[in-house]
């Protein structure tokens, strides 16, 4: 089964529709939680999002990581709103991008571990 078919919860064999999908095993949401991580560093807010809606019901671990960084995309994008706006931030612009991609790395490195990883310095809008 492909993965991305299986990630959002669709099989492709549709012989038995009413068939309940079976749980997910710890490794399948691991993989899950390390590509919401990863995906955010090349489609930063659309990932997270989507990551979230599709996938909070599938496990406490993937749950968890979803909502970690979809919070952590929307401080960044607040932070880098206010540093617009603010002509001192021009002179921080550079520093909030190296400081996303390190955390989005550590994050997805954590989470390939089996950790529950907390971004530092993230707003928690989704508890």
């Amino acid at each position: 089964m492909p993965i991305l078919a299986h990630l959002v919860g669709y099989a492709l064999d549709m012989s038995n529709p009413y068939e309940t999908a079976r749980p997910w095993t710890p490794q399948e949401e691991k993989l899950a939680a390390v590509i919401v991580h990863v995906a955010a560093i090349f489609f930063e807010f659309f990932a997270p999002i989507i990551g979230y809606l599709f996938l909070k019901d599938k496990g406490p671990f993937v749950q968890h990581h979803a909502k970690e960084s979809l919070n952590f995309s929307l401080t960044v994008l607040i932070i880098v709103i206010l540093l617009g706006i603010s002509v001192v931030g021009w002179f921080l612009f550079w520093a909030v991008p190296v400081y996303w991609v390190i955390c989005r790395v550590i994050a997805a490195l954590q989470t390939s571990q089996g950790k529950f990883f907390r971004y530092p310095l993230t707003i928690r809008f989704i508890k």
